[in-house]
């Protein structure tokens, strides 16, 4: 496949980055525009808010569709059909003229934008194998991180100078620019397509098959693991540097950029790490590492925004380092059921993840306590399944390194 033939760098990197981050940016990237939204509706908080979830929830579980098709029809067919909704879906959001259509509209952006997140880890396994995904991964996430690093800001950019349907101007470019470059660029990479691959007893089987893999779920439970305690920080930390701490916004902006910069330190560490197990584990240790040191700060009464800050700068590296390798080690080795395997992995990931994150937001008193717990509680699980899974049941060494 030409695109990946030089994983390091290049046009097909950015393409393949590209992809993949038009279904998360479409989170971050519009968040400063839900005032505005809500004022253009006349609505209240709560209904704008459902533009968040509604869209959170329907990227989690639409993964599942794209697995068993990818398998079956291949890859390219299906991401292109993707990012094509995904791009009509965005045209809507700038059009929408209620709020009700526009929560329509982003449920539909998510089941289109989520074809990325899937079939992009299916098509790192055809090509590079169970060996060299995991550095491949790595590479394309650490790029990945700009997105959530820049996101933000120019969604407040976009919105103080054009309005709230700036944002979705922006996503729908990103859209069509990933869409046109995927038809030029992308070439098929399933050479083992499965035509009974859509078939419910099939879907079923692949299903039921992995969820009782010890090493599928060792590898996906680390990953939702890690990945919780990203959202339980996205979910609270505007409330707590804001709110609690009294940063301004953009003070709060260059915090939040901090931990990104902490993922794509991790990321970067990643590529360079060729035992799996041993990544995964050093990853986990500072999930829980960092976790632990910001609850213990807070419960000692050390508020601040070096107490919270600092520790999650170390858990987003942990998280950099565990996130790609976990990725790679629970779809590798599955050459038949990759698309499948990638989708599962990804739901577990954004469900588990988005509860997370969604209970956090709700659970704010007016302290920094709700969302250390639930990143200490995220560290400590992450920790605990690699520890109880990966090290002592070893389902890393079946699979080979």
């Amino acid at each position: 496949m030409r695109p990946l033939a030089d994983p390091a760098g290049g046009a097909a990197t950015a393409l393949l980055v590209l992809i993949v981050a038009v279904g998360p940016i479409s989170t971050d990237l519009y968040l400063p525009a839900l005032p505005g939204i809500q004022a253009a509706f006349g609505t209240d908080v709560a209904t704008v808010q459902l533009t968040l979830s509604v869209y959170l929830i329907a990227f989690a579980f639409s993964q599942l569709i794209y697995g068993p098709l990818s398998d079956r029809f291949g890859r390219r067919p299906v991401i292109l059909a993707g990012l094509a909704l995904y791009f009509v879906a965005s045209v809507l959001c700038i059009l929408a003229p209620t709020v009700e259509v526009l929560i329509g509209a982003r449920f539909l952006q998510a089941v289109g934008g989520c074809a990325g997140q899937v079939i992009v880890r299916a098509i790192v396994r055809d090509v590079h194998g169970p060996d060299g995904a995991g550095k491949v991964l790595a590479k394309i996430a650490a790029a990945m991180g700009i997105a959530p690093l820049i996101g933000p800001v120019l969604g407040g950019y976009l919105t103080d100078a054009f309005g709230w349907q700036a944002c979705f101007v922006a996503l729908s470019t990103a859209g069509g620019l990933a869409l046109l470059g995927g038809a030029l660029m992308l070439t098929e990479t399933n050479r083992m397509r499965d035509p009974a691959a859509t078939a419910p007893g099939r879907i079923l089987r692949n299903i039921g098959s992995l969820t009782v893999d010890p090493r599928f779920i060792s590898y996906s439970l680390c990953a939702a693991g890690s990945y919780s305690g990203l959202f339980a920080f996205i979910s609270g930390s505007s409330f707590v540097f804001i709110t609690v701490l009294g940063l301004e916004p953009t003070q709060f902006s260059y915090c939040f950029s901090s931990a990104v910069l902490g993922f794509i330190i991790g990321a970067r560490t990643a590529s360079r790490m060729n035992d799996r197990r041993r990544a995964v584990g050093i990853g986990a240790s500072l999930n829980a590492l960092g976790g632990l040191a910001m609850l213990l700060f807070l419960l000692a009464g050390v508020e601040s925004v070096v107490t919270v800050l600092a520790p999650m700068v170390v858990f987003a590296i942990g998280m950099g380092i565990v996130l790609p390798h976990a990725q790679a080690g629970a779809v590798a080795p599955y050459p038949e059921k990759a698309g499948t395997a990638s989708a599962l992995y990804g739901t577990f990931q954004y469900a588990i993840a988005s509860g997370v994150g969604l209970l956090v937001g709700h659970g704010f008193d007016g302290s920094a306590l709700p969302m250390a717990w639930a990143v200490a509680l995220s560290g400590v699980i992450t920790f605990a399944c690699f520890a109880v899974l990966l090290w002592r049941g070893n389902p890393v060494r079946a699979a080979g390194n």
